[in-house]
């Protein structure tokens, strides 16, 4: 058995991290982007869960709404705000200690590569006074959604493409056994079209309990339907019990471009889950649809198209902290 254990997202978090949008990539998008993040930011701190916005030294006044009681302003030197991949890896070293794993950054693929994520995630585990701990291979976790009990979902498209190592599933398996503890990886092999981080698992399965996953069917018109229905066949196949709800359809940017839209790219906080939503007409149903497998809290939809417009949503911007 491994000496580490990576939590699943619904156990206690002592905070959450994310980043205030700056970077000139954003166009247009930029103030919606920010006013997306600064609306989950809000939720999330009145659910009583502990908020913590990167902000460049520079850009710290451009946030200034976001200076309340259970957000915390952080000037940690970031690149952009996608904090699920660049961030650390949280996890509890066997001796019961909170720990953190950060891994090799190249930019999704050398895509982005923005100058300051390269070392990001040490310099928050060096902010919470905790060990650095580098390992020296490509992994995003936005790559990876594990069940806390050692078990995590990942693609064939991105952990084995040779733009993150081309490494085969079993050299993938062991570090992930050795790094974050997970002695069973169950891979699925595409993710959404036109993402460019090479089909994030995060995107089209998630785990919502120990052996329960949740996934998308497609809406009419989808043009993800082949991708969909191949992930729910492969779930169902694993012996997990699978819930399903609507997909987002077809969505496009202002520029007309085909864009990776998932509702399945929440964020689980310790009282509150944040699901995207992208203005069609499936929303409320898929807010519905993740609601009925949190029970014991509180599921709400908050627009989230803007920040699609940078390549994700909610969960692509958090990192939770346990």
């Amino acid at each position: 058995m491994s000496s580490v254990r990576r939590p699943a997202e619904w156990e206690l978090h002592r905070a959450v991290w994310t980043a205030w949008p700056e970077h000139e990539d954003w166009g247009q998008e930029l103030e919606s982007a920010r006013a997306e993040l600064a609306a989950m930011a809000r939720a999330l701190s009145e659910s009583g869960e502990q908020v913590r916005i990167l902000v460049q030294d520079d850009h710290a006044q451009d946030a200034p709404e976001l200076t309340e009681p259970g957000i915390e302003l952080c000037p940690i030197p970031y690149g952009d705000i996608w904090l699920r991949d660049t961030g650390p890896l949280f996890v509890w070293e066997a001796s019961g200690r909170l720990g953190a794993r950060c891994f090799a950054w190249n930019g999704w693929g050398e895509r982005f590569d923005y100058p300051r994520d390269e070392g990001l995630a040490e310099r928050i585990v060096q902010d919470l006074g905790l060990e650095v701990i580098r390992r020296n291979w490509v992994l995003e976790g936005g790559a990876i959604d594990g069940n806390g009990d050692g078990t995590c979902l990942s693609t064939r498209q991105c952990l084995l493409n040779d733009n993150r190592g081309g490494r085969s599933e079993a050299e993938v398996e062991v570090r992930l056994r050795e790094d974050l503890g997970y002695e069973r990886v169950v891979w699925l092999d595409q993710g959404l079209l036109n993402d460019h981080t090479d089909g994030h698992v995060d995107t089209v399965a998630r785990f919502v309990g120990p052996d329960r996953v949740i996934c998308m069917v497609p809406s009419p018109g989808d043009p993800n339907a082949k991708q969909l229905r191949d992930i729910e066949r492969a779930l169902r196949s694993s012996g997990f019990e699978v819930s399903t709800i609507p997909s987002p359809g077809e969505v496009r940017g202002l520029d007309g471009t085909l864009m990776p839209a998932s509702y399945v790219n929440f964020f689980i906080g310790n009282e509150l889950v944040v699901v995207p939503t992208y203005g069609t007409s499936f929303d409320e149903a898929a807010v519905r649809g993740v609601a009925s497998s949190f029970p014991k809290r509180r599921v709400i939809g908050l627009s989230a198209r803007a920040l699609l417009s940078g390549g994700g949503a909610f969960h692509c911007i958090t990192q939770e902290q346990p």
